[in-house]
């Protein structure tokens, strides 16, 4: 069953077509990544999905209701966090999660319960200070809590960890993770690894259109571009590489991480580097560790369906 769904949906702003005829499946229970570079749509189509915008034309429903003619009978199943949340700073954390729950007439006992179980998620727990004086970290961990509070069957979320540091993202990615099978997520982001880090399916959006959209593993068999084998040897890698930069197969060869004797060897034909490469270590006499592929990553995967398109 599908959570959120899309049919044509286009949206015009002047000469500027915003959205163009996409058809986005977000599967219940996924931990669904929306990803685009700027100005892909990506705010746009969440400003519809969640009411916000009406589209010029096509459909979007969420949990099989209209999103333009039906929003009553949705937004009480939704969370929201914008790109940039706001918050009461005076209050703590626990009276602006109190405030946020008494908004959807959460009966008190309930609200408390939920409230309490929220700040022990996001790692606030005990934590009385003032929201002001919370870190962007802390901040965004107590915004996603807020967008819990309702028990939502959806979680929106708006680029979630574009101004954290490498700690504050890992802490925010860490509690988006948690979620999965207890609710829908769907996070827009640019930032491709920490979609690689913890969602099951992706759309990539390109300028208004969906490029392509499923399963992070099927996407990366299936659009990884050129292939890539890390060798690694006894001796001698520096004349392998040389050896290997006159293969016309050969796109390009660089050190692999964290093994001096190691090459990652971009290939543009797959069975000419598998006939060739025993061939090339045992004409220079050197022993062969490793020969294996090395899985595409999601920013290869990025750049094969949308570098191509500019």
């Amino acid at each position: 069953m599908n959570v959120v769904e899309t049919r044509g949906l286009t949206k015009v702003y002047g000469p500027v077509r915003a959205l163009d005829g996409v058809a986005l499946e977000v599967p219940e229970g996924s931990v669904f990544g929306f990803l685009g570079p700027n100005g892909a749509g990506k705010t746009t189509m969440l400003r519809i999905l969640l009411g916000l915008a009406r589209p010029t034309s096509g459909e979007a429903s969420i949990f099989g209701h209209d999103v333009t003619r039906e929003g009553a009978a949705i937004r009480g199943r939704i969370g929201f966090l914008p790109d940039v949340p706001g918050f009461y700073g005076w209050m703590t954390g626990a009276e602006f999660l109190h405030f946020a729950g008494s908004l959807f007439s959460i009966p008190e006992p309930v609200l408390a319960e939920r409230v309490a179980a929220l700040l022990e998620m996001a790692g606030l727990a005990g934590n009385r200070q003032p929201v002001g004086g919370y870190s962007r970290g802390m901040k965004q961990r107590l915004g996603i809590a807020q967008a819990l509070v309702n028990a939502p069957d959806l979680l929106v979320l708006d680029e979630p960890t574009s101004a954290l540091d490498p700690l504050g993202r890992a802490e925010v990615l860490s509690m988006i993770a948690s979620l999965r099978g207890r609710t829908t997520v769907l996070f827009s982001s640019h930032l491709l690894g920490d979609v690689e880090r913890i969602c099951d399916r992706v759309a990539v959006l390109d300028r208004g259109r969906l490029v392509v959209q499923g399963p992070v593993e099927e996407l990366r068999r299936a659009h990884g571009g050129s292939i890539t084998f890390r060798l690694a040897v006894t001796g001698g890698v520096d004349r392998l590489a040389a050896a290997l930069a006159s293969e016309p197969w050969c796109v390009r060869t660089t050190p692999a991480p964290g093994d001096g004797e190691a090459l990652d060897v971009v290939v543009a034909d797959l069975e000419a580097a598998r006939l060739r490469v025993p061939v090339l270590v045992a004409h220079l006499g050197l022993g062969l560790r490793r020969f294996d592929e090395v899985e595409a990553s999601l920013e290869e995967v990025f750049v094969d369906l949308v570098g191509g398109r500019r």
